[in-house]
C-alpha cells in the first residue's frame, strides 16, 4: 500500500524555492506566504489530515515539490506531539499553544543547511534572499500548523490532548525527526 501524497503536486501556478513548493495557506500569521481561499483546504489541513496515515510508513516516494513540503510538515507535527507528550502532566490548551508556538519560531535548519536531516532529497535555495524567504515562509507555516494542531488536539473540550492523536507521539515518519 503506497503512502498518501499531496494533492497540490499538480498545482499549475506553484512557486518554488530550491525544489520545495511555496503554497498558499489560510492564516492570520504575518509572513510571506500567499493567502489561500478560506473555503478550500490548504497544505496545512492536508498535512494534519494525512499525518496519522503517513506516519505508519517508513518509505515515501516524492512525486513533486508539494510532497517535499508535506514531509517537512509531517515531521514538524511529530515534533509537536513529542513536545506535548514530554511533560509530566498533560498541558492545558493554553500551555500547549504557548509551547508549540515557541517550538514553531525557534531556530531550525532549512534545506541546504549542514544540519538539515533530509538534505539528500532537497535542493538548497539559489541565493541568500531565497534562503531568507524560505526561512520566513516555513516559520509562518509552522506557526499556523501549531495553532491548528492545538485546535485539533483539544477539540473534544476536556482540557486534555486527544489520546488518539497522542498515541502517535512516538511514531517517526520515515524514521526521521526535524529535531
Amino acid at each position: 500500500m503506497p503512502a498518501y501524497h499531496s494533492s497540490f503536486n499538480e498545482s499549475p501556478d506553484m512557486q518554488q524555492v530550491g525544489n520545495l513548493a511555496v503554497l498558499p495557506i489560510k492564516t492570520k500569521v504575518r509572513g510571506p506566504a500567499p493567502l489561500a481561499d478560506p473555503n478550500q483546504p490548504d497544505i496545512v489541513d492536508e498535512a494534519i489530515d494525512l499525518f496519522r496515515a503517513n506516519s505508519l510508513f517508513r518509505n515515501f516516494e516524492i512525486k513533486g515539490p508539494a510532497d517535499r513540503l508535506l514531509i517537512i510538515l509531517i515531521l514538524f507535527i511529530s515534533d509537536c506531539l513529542a513536545k506535548i507528550g514530554s511533560s509530566r502532566t498533560p498541558p492545558s490548551q493554553i500551555e500547549a499553544s504557548k509551547t508549540l508556538n515557541t517550538l514553531a519560531v525557534d531556530s531550525f535548519p532549512i534545506p541546504g543547511d549542514a544540519n538539515f536531516p533530509l538534505n539528500a532529497h532537497y535542493a538548497p535555495p539559489n541565493n541568500r534572499q531565497e534562503a531568507e524567504f524560505l526561512r520566513q515562509y516555513l516559520t509562518q507555516v509552522r506557526q499556523e500548523l501549531a495553532a491548528r494542531m492545538v485546535e485539533r488536539l483539544y477539540a473534544d473540550g476536556t482540557g486534555k490532548p486527544n489520546k488518539w492523536w497522542m498515541s502517535f507521539q512516538k511514531r517517526r515518519f520515515m524514521n526521521r525527526s526535524l529535531a
